[in-house]
């Protein structure tokens, strides 16, 4: 609770979110689902009311952002550090310094054995997480973002092909003054969260 906006700095936010299309009242309506990512049954590209979805991991910092990256069908700890750690948190985190952090949640797939071996051999510096704190992830507010971003295209996407590549340019597109104000209210998100005693906040 005593860190400045320098140490924040140093932290690159990740994780996970779903994307799907819905089809309602004649239109074709983009949104986000939280809550179920990793129950294996309902990371697998499926249909959801008509519609279908995708998967995308992603990481934030004040300095960087990493490229989005789609998750096809159930994601484990050996793909988490094959497909994520290995090519894309390592890389972000040595541009970010000597000093940076990674923040992951406590899912299966980012505490496997593998996994924590792994993120022990190559050094990485890793943030202690609570369960059940979306509230303190600025990263929300990113994917949030970029499903307002998506909803403004017209027509909407028409596929899971064309959402995906809408997301990564929405995702190119977001200022980086955005995602700086994002991380800077991580300290209030951490003081609200203990005023609720752990509950949901404001944010």
């Amino acid at each position: 609770m005593r860190w400045q906006r320098q140490q924040w700095a140093q932290v690159l936010f990740t994780d996970e979110s779903r994307f799907c299309l819905e089809p309602a009242d004649g239109r074709i309506r983009v949104w986000r689902r939280r809550g179920e990512r990793f129950v294996e049954g309902a990371v697998l590209e499926r249909q959801h009311f008509g519609g279908g979805s995708v998967m995308v991991w992603g990481g934030i910092s004040t300095r960087l952002r990493t490229p989005l990256y789609h998750v096809v069908g159930n994601l484990t700890g050996v793909r988490y550090q094959n497909e994520i750690l290995q090519p894309l948190v390592v890389p972000a985190l040595q541009a970010i310094g000597p000093h940076a952090i990674l923040q992951d949640d406590i899912a299966p797939p980012h505490r496997s054995a593998a996994v924590n071996t792994f993120i022990q051999q190559a050094r990485v510096n890793r943030m202690l997480w609570p369960a059940n704190s979306p509230d303190l992830n600025p990263i929300e507010h990113m994917w949030d973002e970029l499903c307002r971003r998506v909803q403004q295209h017209h027509p909407p996407p028409a596929n899971m092909g064309q959402l995906l590549q809408w997301l990564q340019q929405e995702r190119n597109g977001v200022p980086r003054a955005f995602i700086c104000n994002l991380i800077h209210s991580t300290h209030q998100r951490c003081f609200e969260c203990l005023a609720h005693n752990g509950g949901h906040t404001r944010y």
